[in-house]
């Protein structure tokens, strides 16, 4: 599957390799915009719709291994051979399975806040009932949208979060497809290892990447660097964007130099 993108063109010349960035759960191409426009200053950055998200194409199928293949279909039309690929959330565990569809095309991985492993905790149930709510009432603004989704978020920025999704009194999300396939979404095929440096960046306040989980991330991504960003939680990148892309470039430029 082709999925809808962004190609932003580096604005000064280098021979870095370009930066695909790709969003989690609820999302869309918009979401690592943060990233983008610091990253674009010397690299070619591509923004993805996952499938099920934003403008890209909808589908029954939600795992991991049809993700990474929209991935890699996705690089073959835009002609991109070998990239950087950064993921948040459930777009962290797609380009972790590219590791295992085609190794060959990754030049360097970043999940930010995820961890290569089954989650065995519903964390969205609230939004999938938001989500409902506001479909049930029939509201067509973002204003009326918002009233309904307080009844059952009480985080102000998730509601902020999903209403960037919602457009002419419709979701950019394929609903039934994320309920029915949730458990893929937050469960994980373990993948071959990869000997490359791999960079999995941390929120602090974060349950989603822990001490617990160190056996099976190292088991599939051996040569794994960590990186924590104290005071911030899952949105790490929203929350402290400068120190998310000072973790990034402080690795890329590492590798480069290697």
């Amino acid at each position: 599957m082709k999925l809808n993108s962004r190609a932003q063109s580096a604005q000064q010349p280098n021979n870095n390799s370009p930066i695909v960035l790709v969003h989690g759960l609820f999302g869309s191409l918009d979401n690592l915009g943060v990233l983008a426009r610091d990253l674009v200053a010397d690299h070619d950055v591509l923004s993805v719709d996952m499938r099920n998200h934003g403008l890209s194409p909808r589908a029954d199928e939600m795992t991991y291994p049809a993700m990474a293949q929209d991935l890699v279909d996705t690089l073959d039309e835009q002609g991109l051979d070998k990239v950087t690929l950064i993921g948040h959330s459930m777009g962290g565990k797609a380009v972790m399975a590219v590791s295992a569809l085609a190794p060959e095309r990754i030049a360097n991985l970043v999940a930010i806040d995820i961890a290569p492993v089954s989650y065995d905790v519903r964390r969205h149930d609230e939004i999938f009932a938001a989500i409902n709510a506001v479909t049930d009432a029939g509201a067509t603004s973002r204003t009326a949208a918002a009233d309904v989704m307080r009844t059952h978020i009480a985080e102000e920025g998730v509601i902020q979060f999903l209403l960037k999704s919602f457009a002419n009194g419709e979701w950019r999300f394929n609903v039934p497809a994320l309920w029915d396939q949730y458990h893929h979404i937050i469960g994980w095929e373990a993948v071959p290892a990869w000997p490359h440096p791999a960079l999995f960046i941390r929120g602090g306040n974060s349950p989603y990447v822990t001490e617990s989980h160190r056996e099976a991330l190292l088991a599939q991504f051996p040569q794994a660097r960590a990186h924590v960003i104290a005071g911030a939680g899952h949105w790490v990148h929203a929350e402290k964007p400068q120190a998310v892309l000072r973790a990034i470039r402080r690795f890329l430029n590492v590798e480069l130099s290697d």
